[in-house]
């Protein structure tokens, strides 16, 4: 596989260094100050994330974790631009997330972003094949489909429906779907929950491939403390407040992580 996602990558015009690690030292690429989202009005009004500072430079692998509640996939939807910050500024990139508007909000998801979901959200009446491609068109720089199809482990069922594939080979395709627009940025929401250990794995091990290979920026939202290892950075969250934010010194392959 990794020869395979160099190819890709290389016919598409992306830059690689066969050397890199996970991340490549830059300035910050997402970069978050005193973001703040609450819900309902008056004494029912909850506040959700209260304040949140970040700072992630491009190409790092982070994980944020944190209980059920804790403000994670608020916080994944607010820098997807899918929700509306009550507080605060959210930077990508040039591009500052918080002052667009619905127009440009659309244009910086269809630009920039790729979203992985734990449920997939492939169109059941689409081949394999049909639900990268539709996504596809909406980039100006697509990658290749049948050669990240290949990568990918999913050429031999290009053709077949989701529902005639495996769960793991389902989120293949959900990552398929957001990498053939080639983003900066990869938002990954429980991306191996609905998945048995082993796949689990193959998943978490094909995200840290496209990390190196592509150079994107990824943010994995998880309940699982021990794919942490894997990361370059660690946030984690609790009742809204950030409570940790480090840098893995030596991040592990996520073929040793183990749970």
């Amino acid at each position: 596989m990794p020869h395979e996602v160099t190819d890709v990558a290389a016919s598409a015009g992306c830059v690689l260094d066969e050397g890199a690690s996970h991340v490549n030292a830059g300035a910050p690429y997402l970069v978050t100050r005193g973001l703040v989202k609450g819900y309902g009005e008056g004494a029912a009004r909850m506040e959700v994330l209260r304040g949140i500072d970040v700072e992630i430079a491009r190409g790092e692998i982070c994980v944020l974790l944190g209980p059920s509640g804790s403000g994670k996939s608020t916080f994944l939807n607010l820098i997807g631009g899918l929700e509306a910050a009550d507080g605060g500024s959210i930077e990508v990139g040039d591009t500052a997330i918080t002052t667009l508007g619905k127009k440009a909000l659309g244009e910086y998801r269809r630009s920039e972003l790729g979203f992985v979901f734990q449920f997939y959200n492939l169109v059941p009446d689409l081949t394999i094949r049909e639900n990268i491609e539709v996504t596809a068109h909406l980039s100006k720089n697509p990658l290749p489909i049948d050669d990240l199809l290949k990568s990918l482990g999913l050429y031999e069922h290009r053709a077949k429906f989701p529902r005639q594939v495996s769960g793991g080979q389902q989120q293949r395709c959900a990552i398929g779907r957001a990498l053939v627009k080639n983003p900066g940025l990869l938002l990954c929401d429980e991306p191996t929950g609905a998945l048995d250990y082993k796949t689990s794995k193959e998943i978490l091990a094909l995200m840290e491939q496209v990390n190196r290979d592509y150079g994107c920026t990824i943010v994995i939202v998880t309940h699982n403390d021990a794919i942490s290892r894997m990361a370059n950075r660690v946030l984690r969250l609790r009742d809204g407040v950030l409570v940790e934010n480090e840098m893995n010194a030596a991040p592990v392959s996520a073929a040793e992580l183990v749970w």
